[in-house]
């Protein structure tokens, strides 16, 4: 019988934290989201490219860091579940807050924002409840 070895590619999504559990901002309102995305957004880009950004909490709403899920153009962006999921589990978040801009101006969210934003609560739950 002949011998196969597979050769795989090494999968890995890193988690390094810059600050001390201390020194996370703690995030208990829109406004501290806010304050903990300000700076993670290119002004000069805001209307002219959709970005999908995660924010990662953990138990105690420390924000322990924001994900650059997707970048689209003018007219949307893609964010995947799984890339969302994946990220968040790495980091061992308890809760994730979600936000991407409409280079449109448009303040009404989308069909498929709230689609997206059904299946990620829907997935998040489950996680939840499997965890819990």
């Amino acid at each position: 019988m002949e011998n196969l070895s597979f050769k795989v590619a090494e999968i890995e999504i890193s988690y390094r934290p810059a600050l001390k559990m201390a020194e996370l901002p703690q995030v208990t309102s829109s406004r501290g989201a806010y304050e903990v995305l300000r700076g993670r957004w290119d002004n000069g880009r805001l209307e002219l490219v959709e970005e999908f950004k995660v924010i990662l909490l953990n138990r105690r709403g420390k924000a322990l860091g924001v994900v650059n899920i997707s970048q689209g153009g003018f007219l949307g962006t893609v964010a995947d579940p799984k890339v969302i999921f994946a990220v968040a589990l790495k980091a061992c978040a308890s809760a994730i807050i979600l936000a991407h801009n409409h280079p449109s101006g448009e303040l009404s969210p989308s069909d498929a924002d709230l689609a997206l934003t059904r299946k990620l609560k829907s997935g998040g739950g489950y996680l939840r409840d499997q965890c819990a």
